[in-house]
Parts: C-alpha cells; sequence; structure tokens
C-alpha cells in the first residue's frame, strides 16, 4: 500500500490530474519548473553555467498581447505602481501601503507565487517542528482592497515602453497565459537565485534551500532516507550512506538545517528507529575556519562546541570540488580529497542574479549596471540607468558605493610596509578593515580574508589576484585552494582588485531584515512625495540601513544572538527569546497563532515524521 494516495481537493489544478500523484511528486516536479519572482525563490542555472542568467526565462512574444487595463501615464489615472515578488522586501511594503497611499497610487502585484513564506522558519519546517501552512500566508489576504495581484511570471521587462510581459505560469495545468502590463513606477522584489558556482553535480544532486519546495523536498527525503534504512535487505554500508546527512555552507540557514535535523533524529526519530538511529550521522561543510563567521567568534566557538557535544561533524577549511548522485567531493586547505557519502545533502550557501534583473539590467544603458549580482541603486533604492521610473529592494539590489579605487593610490602607500612597493595578504587584510569605515563594502570582504579560505570568497576575487602576481608558485598553491604567503600585488594589481571588488560587493548583507526596511522605506517615500517620485530626493532622506542584530538556532532549544551594543547570547534563555522572537515577527496574527501551537504540539505530542 505504499504507493497507495488519496485524492486532495485544489482549486488552482485539474483534481483529475492531482488525484494520480502523489504529494512526493507534486513537490519535486515544482521547483524546476517554477522559478519564482520573489526572494524566497531558487532557479538553479543549469550544470556547469555558474549563476543563473536571463536565458533561463523563455522569450515570449511582446506584441499583440493583452493588456491590463488603462495605459499607465494615461494624466487622468493615477500612477500605477507596479511590484514584482511577493518576498520580504515586496511584502512589507505591501503592508506598509495605507489608505493614503491608495488614493494616489494604482497598485498592481506580480508574482508566479500567491503567497509569502516566512524563510527563516525553513529549517524548522524540513524538520516537522512547524508546519508549511503556518508560515505562509496569501498575498491576496494581505493585499485586501490595496491593488490587484496576479498569479504570473515576469518573462519580459521592456523600459523604453513602461511596461512588462507577464505569463501565467505553465505547470498550473492550464494553457499559458500572456499578457502585458503597463508602469509608471516598477518595483523589483524578485530576490536572488542559487549559485552553483559552476561545480559539478549541484544542480542535479543536491536540494536547495530557499523556498517551502525545498523545505518540502528536503523533509520527505529524511523520512525516504529512514524507511528505506529500516528495510531487512539494506546493508549496514548502505544504511550508514542513506542516513548519511551533508549540508554544504556554514551561515545561519546551514547551521539551523543541521541542528533542527539532529533535534529530529534525537528527540523523535530515535524512537521510531531505534536500531537504524546509530548510523545517523550530520556534516556541515565551510569553506572558513570557522560556522556563523558574520557573527562575533565568541558565538562561532559556542556554536562548534555545542556541534561537536551533539554529534554533528564540522568539516571546516574545505570546499566542494563535485557532487555525485551519492557522494560529494571535498578539497580541505592542503590539498587532500575526500568522498562524503550521503543520503540528502543541502546547498545552502551561495546566491546569483536572478533571471528578471539579468533582463533589465541588459536593456538600461551600458554602463549603469556592472554588479554580478544584483542590480544597482542610489540611496534612494532607484535603479540605475531607470531615470527614476524604476526601484529594486531586498536581494535584488545593492546600494551604490563611494568607489574605493578612486582612492588606490593613498590606500597602497598607507599600508604597503612590510614589503618594498607590494601589498601582501596580511596588509591587504589590514587595508580592508580599516578602510571599510569609509568604504563600508570592504567590511564583508576584510571579515572573510579572517580564514585560511577567505581569500576564495565572492568569487575568489583575491585569490586570484594573488595567483597571477605570482604564477610560478601560484601553480603550486592553486591546487591546494591556499594563497601563496610569498606572493604580493604591485600598485596596479592592487588597483586593478579594488577596481573588481567595487563592482562585486553588496553595501548590505542579503538578509530579510535589510529587504524588510527597505519594503518599509520605499512606501514611506511614496508618502512624502505626495504622488510625485520626480523629486523624490529632495523630500524624502536617503536609505539608511538600521541592524537590529542576528540569531540563530543551534539546537537543543538553544539559540545564538549577536546584539549591537548588547555582545553575543547564548545558550537556553536565547533559544526562549529567539523563539519568542519567530512567533512574534510573523506576517499575520494567523500566523502568530498557528505558529505558536507548532511550538506546543511538538514540545507535547512530537514531530509528525509521516511520508505524506
Amino acid at each position: 500500500m505504499a504507493n497507495a494516495v488519496r485524492p486532495h481537493a485544489v482549486t488552482s489544478r485539474p483534481a483529475a490530474r492531482l488525484a494520480v500523484a502523489p504529494r512526493r511528486a507534486r513537490v519535486q516536479q515544482r521547483r524546476p519548473q517554477r522559478p519564482c519572482a520573489v526572494a524566497e525563490v531558487d532557479a538553479p542555472a543549469p550544470q556547469g553555467s555558474g549563476p543563473a542568467t536571463g536565458a533561463q526565462l523563455k522569450a515570449k512574444p511582446t506584441t499583440g498581447l493583452p493588456a491590463y487595463g488603462n495605459t499607465a501615464g494615461n494624466s487622468s489615472a493615477k500612477p500605477r505602481i507596479l511590484v514584482l515578488g511577493t518576498g520580504w522586501a515586496s511584502i512589507s511594503f505591501i503592508k506598509a501601503f495605507d489608505e493614503s497611499l491608495r488614493e494616489k497610487y494604482d497598485l498592481v502585484i506580480v508574482s508566479p507565487r500567491n503567497y509569502f513564506c516566512y524563510t527563516p522558519l525553513l529549517p524548522a519546517m524540513c524538520a516537522g517542528t512547524v508546519e508549511e501552512r503556518s508560515i505562509v500566508e496569501s498575498v491576496r489576504a494581505v493585499l485586501g482592497t490595496k491593488g490587484k495581484f496576479f498569479e504570473a511570471q515576469c518573462t519580459d521587462i521592456l523600459p523604453e515602453e513602461k511596461s512588462i510581459v507577464a505569463c501565467f505560469p505553465e505547470d498550473a495545468g492550464f494553457p499559458e497565459a500572456c499578457f502585458k502590463i503597463s508602469y509608471d513606477y516598477l518595483v523589483l522584489g524578485v530576490g536572488s537565485v542559487n549559485n552553483t558556482f559552476g561545480i559539478q553535480g549541484v544542480g542535479q544532486h543536491t536540494m536547495f534551500f530557499k523556498s517551502v519546495e525545498d523545505a518540502s523536498r528536503l523533509r520527505l527525503r529524511i523520512s525516504e532516507c529512514f524507511e528505506r534504512a529500516a528495510l531487512p535487505q539494506t546493508t549496514p554500508e548502505e544504511r550508514r550512506k542513506l542516513l548519511s546527512f551533508v549540508i554544504v555552507g556554514g551561515g545561519p540557514t546551514g547551521v539551523e538545517v543541521a541542528a533542527e535535523l539532529h533535534d529530529l533524529i534525537t528527540e523523535d526519530l530515535v524512537k521510531l528507529y531505534p536500531d537504524e538511529v546509530r548510523d545517523a550521522s550530520i556534516r556541515v561543510i565551510e569553506l572558513m575556519d570557522h560556522v556563523l563567521s558574520m557573527y562575533d567568534r565568541a558565538i562561532s566557538q559556542y556554536t562548534a562546541e555545542r556541534f561537536k557535544r551533539s554529534g554533528i561533524d564540522l568539516v571546516l577549511n574545505s570546499r566542494v570540488k563535485a557532487v555525485s548522485s551519492d557522494a560529494v567531493t571535498v578539497v580541505d586547505k592542503n590539498g587532500g580529497e575526500a568522498e562524503l557519502p550521503f543520503g540528502a545533502c543541502v546547498w545552502a550557501t551561495g546566491v546569483a542574479m536572478h533571471p528578471v534583473v539579468k533582463i533589465l539590467s541588459q536593456k538600461l544603458p551600458d554602463g549603469t549596471q556592472t554588479h554580478f549580482r544584483s542590480a544597482i541603486t542610489d540611496d534612494w533604492l532607484r535603479v540605475k540607468g531607470s531615470d527614476g521610473t524604476m526601484f529594486a529592494l531586498g536581494d535584488a539590489a545593492t546600494i551604490e558605493q563611494a568607489k574605493a579605487v578612486e582612492k588606490a593610490s593613498e590606500l597602497f602607500d598607507k599600508y604597503a610596509v612590510g614589503t618594498a612597493g607590494r601589498v601582501s595578504l596580511t596588509e591587504l587584510q589590514q587595508l580592508m578593515r580599516e578602510a571599510s569605515s569609509e568604504f563600508p563594502h570592504l567590511r564583508e570582504h576584510a571579515t572573510f580574508l579572517d580564514g585560511k579560505l577567505g581569500s576564495q570568497r565572492f568569487g575568489g576575487l583575491v585569490f586570484n589576484a594573488f595567483l597571477d602576481a605570482n604564477k610560478a608558485m601560484g601553480e603550486i598553491y592553486k591546487e591546494v585552494g591556499l594563497v601563496d604567503p610569498s606572493s604580493t600585488l604591485s600598485r596596479e594589481q592592487f588597483t586593478d582588485l579594488l577596481t573588481r571588488i567595487d563592482s562585486s560587493l553588496r553595501a548590505l548583507p542579503a538578509t530579510a531584515q535589510v529587504a524588510r526596511q527597505q519594503g518599509e522605506y520605499l512606501a514611506a517615500v511614496l508618502r512624502k512625495a505626495d504622488g510625485d517620485l520626480a523629486e523624490v530626493s529632495k523630500v524624502a532622506p536617503s536609505f539608511k540601513y538600521s541592524h537590529k542584530g542576528s540569531m540563530a538556532y543551534v539546537g537543543g532549544n538553544r539559540a545564538v544572538m549577536d546584539v549591537p551594543n548588547v555582545g553575543p547570547l547564548m545558550g537556553l534563555t536565547a533559544g526562549l527569546v529567539w523563539r519568542g522572537f519567530e512567533t512574534w515577527s510573523q506576517i499575520s496574527f494567523r500566523n502568530q497563532i498557528l505558529v505558536a501551537t507548532d511550538w506546543v504540539r511538538t514540545k507535547l505530542f512530537g514531530r509528525d515524521t509521516s511520508r505524506v
């Protein structure tokens, strides 16, 4: 009876189609077919192609399509604000779009998803700690009567005629339906997509972790692995492989997935699979020499110690070389290779430019969009080259910063003291750390250079610069993945490196906290502009990000918090604060009640491990 299925009541797909498809098949089919224009979407790149590109969106005809409503720009109509995406930035903007704005603007939302997902609790969802319906909310419920919503995928942007082409998703079971919507102001809240870095096998054999579909697939996979491991014909070697879970990425997402998975195994699955759990293992692969590298170092050490006591193996100072159907090949700092077998591998690292942003960047004036990962905006979040008609928020945007390369000579003369007329890696690290007060985008790079393999971050800009500086010795160190300690940069090479860094790094982290503040800020800007955004820089202050702190769950009801002016907080108390914060921060009162109920249900009855 393992293949028996139940008919499901649905409204958006033909019932006959779903009546014969198990939920597992539906979840697996949805991810590759629905690259969504939202912050939580994933649209994996083809194998070996690196970051996603606009070519992943099918070209659609732009003429002869039906158009929605009145033409934007009509003097008798209200200015139309067209928002792409239903992620953190977009939904925060919609919530802050009040009655006073409704009287001045015509609001239209377009996204392949008709719901918002509270992404910080996706790790809890994949373990069954909370249910998926508890952390999603209908966009129409949030939007109310403020504007119109269309469930459709943006396939093209036409800046010259101020319109977009959008199509109803083909995988919904109906014929594709494309149409055009004109706009006066376009808001890009499409987020980012997963970045495979061109590593062989990532797109085919790993599970990404940016959406509800991804978390659902992982939850089902965990159940499948344990059920298969429990079969009488499963050998001990196969059982160990099936119950080996590998997470690539030691950031907050990777750490929380490992922690939730550990809780699931030690608190619930141990009762259901008492023999099998002895062979279960969890590994976290991290390029740096510590996890949670953007947090206070004390937090990283506490997390590492906590994981060690819990039996979670941290594979540090290691990079992924390739992924096969059942193993990850990693290379350590000394160049040694090892294969880590797995039953499930989670890819929780790296983001790339969304295809919609890629399309737009190619259509704006040359030289205005040069960032490799997101749209460049000014301090008021206006997209460069759009003449003030477009705004970009969240992961889809990066605010243009002062160029460090403009002071390259001054910085070089100040820090090139260790060697005659050249800068070493140590000097470069000190330079970036101190210069970040004037050039904030260097701070992130300086932090990662603290790790032994940090120079390989951001596409290996620093690594390749030092490699080119001393190619003879560089080839030896290239295989190891380390910078030649004797290699230094000349003034010209240093200037070229700063130029590349200026064009690639973000001014702000790609987090929900940033996206939320930007969405609320844009609504406030519209309110101050009083219906006319032409002179927005004169009537509204520029966007200023206020960091409220960072937190992560590390398992066993414990959490870590890095709070400005307070310092690091760790342990059970932090865990209680974390749980309360994630409940209170839900998008609606409905979700707050559902999440709170899930916490209580999990404590009283455990997690549901049924494969449905």
